[in-house]
């Protein structure tokens, strides 16, 4: 065993905190956390009851089925977007969906806590797109080349300037193409 290696002196703890870190990183976490919590209070609302005192406080409605059902639904949906990051177009807009049908059905939504918490876990689901690796990210001036050592012919198809070509902002951007939209 060598001196140099890091690896087996680390703390466990770090070890465990960094694979955490990872796994979070692959998949929309927060997205699914907060579709999780919203699920719960929508689902435990219609079955709660309170003591103030002597006096018994129920919470229940004639739709307790309906929001017990929304609620266990966005639950597993958080959990899916966990679990299976490929379905998180499909989880976060029926977590959206199942958000606004939870306002007539399960207690305004969960007293609207369980509504804002499903809403916002299924918008970042929808908008939250997989990173690419760094060494696969190319600087946008960098020159491909072909492998056959033709340093001057670009593997780029599209418009190529030389240097004594003077470009403004827009032209840049509308020749180049580099910034634009389609």
């Amino acid at each position: 065993m060598s001196a140099e290696s890091t690896g087996q002196n680390e703390h466990y703890l770090r070890v465990y905190r960094r694979r955490f870190r990872t796994w979070r990183g692959q998949r929309p976490f927060w997205a699914g956390l907060f579709t999780l919590l919203g699920g719960i209070p929508i689902a435990y609302f219609p079955y709660a009851s309170f003591k103030l005192g002597h006096m018994t406080l129920s919470m229940s409605t004639t739709a307790g089925a309906g929001s017990l059902i929304i609620g266990v639904l966005l639950v597993t949906l958080g959990l899916t977007m966990w679990f299976q990051p490929l379905v998180r177009i499909f989880a976060g807009v029926a977590a959206i969906l199942l958000a606004l049908v939870s306002i007539p059905v399960a207690n305004l939504g969960g007293f609207v806590i369980g509504f804002l918490f499903s809403l916002i876990g299924g918008a970042l689901s929808l908008s939250w797109a997989p990173g690419r690796p760094a060494e696969d990210i190319a600087e946008p001036n960098d020159t491909v080349t072909a492998p056959g050592g033709d340093a001057g012919v670009p593997l780029v198809p599209g418009p190529q300037f030389s240097d004594t070509v003077k470009l403004t902002q827009t032209t840049g951007q509308t020749e180049g193409g580099r910034n634009s939209a389609g």
